[in-house]
């Protein structure tokens, strides 16, 4: 059987299915702890019973899979162009947190035929019955890259730190998000970590510097999660290679992290927004590369 016809029955199936909530995190600059922050937060809602997913979308770096400990075998490269299924491509790591390697494999899929994109799509909509939460970690900064994630998703977290150039950085990714030709402020909601904070009163003015910006500038209200203090714990944590939510549930940052988890879920509920799914996420993406 062809792809054309293996695309002409899945279509044809209409089978309806669940689907997971994208949480999408990126940051101005590296170095801020975006990925520990996706990493402690995947553990914080598995020890809420959520099945998770990581898809490590940091071409080039490899800080999930290093916080993990592990090397994935195949990535989503494999998927794409090898012929592999969605759950061969995943890693599965401490507490049962699946991870996926983006590889490459989404940057060449703007030279592939609609068809098999779409037949890709819907192998990639198999990870909503896998997973309640897929978190997708960006790169850093602005690149087209990381613009096509965040207005493909309706949940980003943006992860910055008191330091000046962070702030910066910050608000010059919000300000390419706004300017991007695909960004609806009713679709993509942007929330605030306030990461690397002596006090609970610094998160809050750092959140204020962006935010006062922000809604000034660009007519844009961003969301305030919470702060991550500074802990040595978590450092120690991350030369362990292991998530300090796991490793050390008592230290600061790991409650931190469990506090803004559980604002995360309960601001769902509130606010009663439609998930997505990662069928309507990739389409999204491959919809602004063609």
């Amino acid at each position: 059987m062809d792809q054309a016809e293996q695309l002409r029955i899945i279509k044809a199936s209409n089978v309806v299915r669940p689907l997971a909530r994208v949480i999408t995190v990126t940051s101005g600059k590296g170095g801020v702890g975006k990925s520990n922050t996706a990493v402690n937060l995947a553990i914080q809602f598995r020890k809420m019973n959520q099945k998770v997913i990581i898809l490590d979308a940091d071409f080039g770096l490899a800080n999930v899979e290093i916080m993990f400990g592990t090397i994935p075998k195949y990535n989503l490269y494999d998927m794409i162009y090898k012929g592999k299924e969605i759950r061969d491509i995943i890693t599965w790591g401490p507490m049962s947190v699946g991870f996926i390697s983006g590889g490459s494999g989404i940057a060449g899929m703007a030279n592939l035929g609609r068809d098999y994109l779409t037949y890709i799509v819907q192998n990639l909509a198999e990870l909503d019955v896998i997973a309640d939460i897929i978190i997708v970690d960006t790169g850093a900064g602005i690149s087209d890259a990381v613009l096509e994630f965040l207005v493909a998703s309706g949940e980003v977290l943006l992860v910055t730190t008191p330091e000046p150039t962070s702030i910066t950085d910050s608000y010059s990714l919000l300000k390419a998000l706004y300017r991007h030709p695909r960004y609806r402020e009713d679709v993509t909601k942007v929330k605030m970590i306030a990461n690397r904070v002596g006090r609970a009163e610094d998160g809050q003015v750092l959140f204020k510097k962006l935010n006062t910006v922000a809604a000034r500038y660009l007519k844009m209200n961003l969301y305030y999660l919470g702060y991550v203090p500074q802990d040595v714990q978590l450092s120690k944590a991350v030369m362990q290679q292991l998530p300090v939510s796991m490793e050390n549930p008592g230290a600061k940052s790991s409650q931190a992290y469990e506090r803004i988890a559980a604002r995360l879920m309960h601001r769902e509920e509130a606010e009663r927004q439609p998930r997505r799914g990662m069928a309507s996420f990739f389409s999204h993406i491959i919809s602004g590369k063609r």
